[in-house]
């Protein structure tokens, strides 16, 4: 197990660096008004709000480090896929932008996020800026050395999993002006949120490393279900995760959020439903209360398994692959990490 601990480790610090290279090299390709750059590189991390350089919190940079870990399992060159992993970290940031404005979060990462700073309008300008990076990214695999037919393949596959995760955000927000909402709708809510993206991430990965069509479905099947898995292990962290930990300073209760263990609980308890679905966020006294009912009613217990089960169905999707390498070591690895972490 050490050794494929260690394989993981070195992956990341092989590939983040370069993976960052490329997403430096894409936004700030063009003239651009200091500002608008200042805009984009202070989301991602890379410098303060003034545009002087930070070592700001970025990101795990997970999703781009999957792209690259399945085109080497798949015995491709990394190099190949390092433009389709920035573009997938730039579209994924691009969903950041959007979603803070859309529910009014004023902290990213621990700093002021783009809106809170710049205004709405400059942040959803500075949000599409992104998502067009994105596609330019992913474009540019061709000039790595991957083939135009690939490419087009993983632009097509891209701009499909875009659509998915827009529904997926489409629905998130029609959750928040609803009481009825079932744990199954919400199952599918993150289908589209979370697992689109990472899902993939892999794909493309896949397919730029050369996959044929059953390996490279595959893969997607295996963010797919990661995805899933990643999502629930995070609902278990925002009620019941440490903050000091996790970052956060409020449980997930205290801003009404409607995740699985409180939509499995409110189903066998109505006064879950009555309580919180119908009565909106809880005070901070009322938070510790509703967590305890919560766990009693299953919620906590029921979420921890799906997210097992999800992880379980990652797994068998990538024995499906028949790959036994240091790659597909490493992100069996990364996802028993996801599952086990604490933030």
């Amino acid at each position: 197990m050490s050794s494929v601990v260690n394989t993981l480790s070195a992956a990341f610090q092989r590939y983040v660096p370069l993976i960052e290279a490329e997403m430096r090299a894409v936004i700030n390709a063009p003239v651009q008004p200091r500002q608008f750059n200042v805009m984009l590189n202070y989301h991602l991390g890379f410098t303060d709000s003034a545009g002087a350089p930070a070592s700001a919190p970025a990101g795990k940079r997970i999703r781009p480090v999957l792209t690259l870990l399945c085109c080497e399992a798949c015995g491709g060159d990394c190099r190949h896929a390092i433009p389709a992993a920035a573009g997938v970290e730039l579209l994924h940031n691009f969903s950041l932008i959007h979603d803070d404005i859309e529910d009014r979060d004023e902290l990213r990462r621990g700093r002021p996020t783009l809106w809170k700073l710049w205004g709405e309008a400059q942040a959803i300008n500075a949000g599409d800026a992104m998502f067009a990076f994105a596609h330019l990214a992913l474009l540019r695999s061709a000039e790595h050395g991957a083939s135009a037919e690939r490419v087009v393949r993983a632009m097509r596959a891209f701009d499909q999993m875009c659509i998915r995760l827009t529904i997926g955000q489409h629905l998130d927000l029609s959750f928040e002006s609803r009481s009825d909402v079932t744990a199954d709708e919400y199952l599918r809510m993150i289908e589209g949120k979370t697992a689109a993206l990472t899902s993939n991430a892999c794909e493309i990965g896949a397919l730029l490393g050369g996959a044929d069509d059953a390996t490279a479905q595959a893969f997607a099947d295996f963010g797919h279900w990661l995805g899933v898995s990643f999502q629930l292990q995070d609902d278990v962290l925002g009620i019941w995760g440490d903050p000091a930990i996790t970052g956060k300073h409020d449980s997930d209760l205290a801003h009404g959020k409607k995740t699985l263990p409180v939509l499995y609980a409110a189903e066998r308890d109505a006064r879950i439903r009555q309580g919180y679905l119908e009565a909106g966020a809880l005070s901070s006294d009322a938070v510790q209360p509703m967590r305890e009912m919560i766990e009693a009613a299953g919620g906590r217990a029921h979420a921890e398994q799906a997210a097992e089960e999800a992880y379980a169905r990652a797994l068998a999707a990538l024995d499906k692959t028949g790959l036994d390498n240091a790659a597909s070591h490493a992100l069996r690895e990364l996802a028993r990490s996801l599952l086990g972490r604490a933030h």
